[in-house]
């Protein structure tokens, strides 16, 4: 079909919630995607930091392809020999408690406040301002952004959300306080680090006050910043994490894994998904842990993004960069969308805009040199066309 054939189905048949460029995009491979054109385009998104080690990586296809010609689903009131590994290697790889596998990252976090809520009852949760934890009610009454919220109110109740600075989030933290929910690197917002004092700060709080410490590495785990675990490069261990995008390699796989404290608050009937952790899933989840948790990949990673970061400093109109290893954006003084519309429909660029004059960077962990100064060159020449 067409891409106006697409765009006049879309009109008459799918829910306008998602404004989508003029591309349609039929295959990948590695850093690169190819539209229905033949077109050619670097990938410096990664479908939003999933395609982590690439698209259509050979080991994540070949374990999906030989377990999907095995089982594909029989529920959680069974075993299945994936399902059970992958619990193992995440527990080994990360805080050595248990795993509740779920869809999404925004169900990952949905199970993590049902998961501290049981530990305390009835306690609040606080979260920082410039969150975001996902749209599902739980996850969206934990995301503190007004164009986000209101239309949906009322939301969940026994949410506080403070400024993203030690003393503010410390004085937050009480007898009532079930958790603090952060994420070590703000994503949707703009790649905003938060500060190694604010980490340090909730772990002594929640310490003090019997709380949970939950980080959200949906979008900064996975290798993205140049460890496996975003946490492993603050110094703060929290009593748990939710996991999900990178995870599956490409496919749609969450998970919450806790440290041995949390490890047996869930019981059987507390919580549950019909297709969490199913077969298919978890052999690809398998393979992307297997790629992506090696110390030369990592290491690459930081190397690459110091690369990529002064790349960025050079070019026309930018103001700052920031972000860790490669998940990195940086602040322009023109208009982002528009830099990012001309960088995919004309240098053939994937690149996109978390705010106003934000672009936001994330590319695949396996990217070259060559293509980190491809990447520079197309969006040099989408920012050069501004003067």
């Amino acid at each position: 079909m067409s891409l106006a054939e697409l765009q006049e189905l879309e009109r008459d048949s799918v829910i306008p919630s998602y404004a989508r460029f003029p591309v349609e995009f039929v295959r990948g491979e590695a850093a690169r995607l190819w539209d229905s054109d033949g077109n050619e385009y670097l990938d410096f998104l990664c479908g939003i930091s999933v395609t982590n080690i690439g698209h259509c990586h050979p080991r994540v296809v070949a374990a999906v392809r030989e377990q999907v010609g095995q089982l594909m689903h029989v529920s959680n009131l069974f075993y299945t020999e994936p399902a059970m590994l992958l619990a193992e290697r995440l527990s080994r790889s990360s805080l050595g408690g248990k795993v509740y596998f779920c869809n999404s990252g925004a169900e990952a976090n949905e199970a993590a406040i049902k998961l501290v809520r049981k530990a305390k009852h009835a306690g609040d949760v606080v979260v920082v301002y410039g969150a975001f934890h996902g749209r599902t009610y739980g996850a969206l009454s934990a995301t503190p952004q007004e164009s986000k919220q209101a239309p949906f109110a009322p939301l969940v109740p026994g949410f506080r959300v403070v400024a993203p600075e030690p003393g503010a989030l410390a004085a937050a933290v009480d007898e009532r306080t079930a958790a603090v929910v952060l994420e070590p690197i703000q994503g949707e917002t703009g790649v905003n680090l938060l500060s190694e004092e604010l980490l340090g700060a909730a772990r002594a709080a929640c310490d003090e006050h019997d709380a949970a410490l939950i980080f959200d590495e949906i979008q900064c785990g996975m290798g993205r910043t140049g460890t496996l675990w975003a946490y492993q490069q603050t110094g703060v261990i929290p009593d748990a994490i939710t996991v999900a995008k990178a995870l599956g390699g490409g496919l749609p796989i969450g998970a919450l894994v806790t440290g041995e404290r949390l490890a047996d608050v869930l019981q059987p009937g507390d919580h549950g998904s019909t297709f969490a952790g199913g077969p298919v899933l978890a052999a690809a989840a398998l393979a992307a842990l297997e790629v992506t948790d090696t110390p030369a990949l990592l290491a690459r990673v930081s190397e690459l993004g110091d690369r990529l970061a002064a790349g960025l400093e050079r070019l026309p109109h930018v103001l700052s960069v920031r972000g860790r290893g490669l998940m990195l954006a940086c602040e322009l003084d023109i208009p982002a969308p528009e830099i990012v519309r001309r960088a995919l429909l004309e240098q053939r660029l994937i690149v996109n805009a978390t705010g106003p004059t934000t672009v936001r960077l994330l590319p695949p962990l396996i990217v070259s040199e060559a293509e980190i100064d491809d990447a520079l060159g197309r969006l040099g020449a989408a920012l050069d066309e501004q003067d």
